[in-house]
């Protein structure tokens, strides 16, 4: 009987520890340690850091496309702005070929200088005789019955048309054949 009893206390015991055991892994699991607290802050702030660090690396990125718009909008607005004395120095030489006159050299350089700064600034001629007509360039302002030239071509550049950095400042006046 005795060794009944002994059992039977061992069970009892046995069991105390093991609901002991369970309570302190409740407790254990319901209140998270202080390092597990300050681990999850951390994360949480690392998180918010690296949100912050990429929507400002975009907001680099949107303004500085946004500069190089604003730049190139100013320089084609001025070039613009310039082309009219460009076409008037053309003019100017045209009319003075063929004559003995100094005035001449010194317009065709002036004219080649204005080129040379549009070339640096990105200007660019459009294309017009022997190409296809192209409404976004070409602006057709005559009609030509032509066997010269294939139909939709432009056959006559009745005013030079300039692009700036991919951007129509002026379209080409041109004479379409039909």
């Amino acid at each position: 009987m005795e060794t009944e009893e002994k059992i039977n206390q061992t069970a009892e015991v046995e069991e105390e520890v093991i609901e002991n055991a369970e309570e302190s892994a409740a407790e254990e699991v319901a209140e998270p340690s202080e390092t597990e607290k300050l681990q999850a802050e951390i994360d949480t702030l690392k998180d918010k850091m690296m949100r912050h660090a990429a929507e400002f690396d975009n907001f680099k990125k949107r303004t500085a496309k946004e500069r190089e718009e604003l730049y190139v909008l100013a320089v084609c607005d001025t070039v613009e702005k310039v082309l009219p004395v460009k076409d008037n120095l053309e003019r100017a030489v045209g009319a003075a070929e063929g004559s003995e006159n100094g005035m001449l050299e010194g317009v065709t350089m002036i004219l080649k200088q204005l080129d040379d700064i549009f070339a640096a600034l990105g200007v660019e001629k459009i294309k017009t005789v022997g190409e296809e007509f192209n409404p976004e360039l070409h602006n057709a302002v005559m009609h030509e019955e032509s066997s010269e030239y294939g139909e939709n071509t432009v056959s006559e550049e009745l005013m030079s048309g300039f692009t700036c950095r991919g951007k129509v400042v002026r379209h080409a006046m041109v004479k379409v054949a039909n």
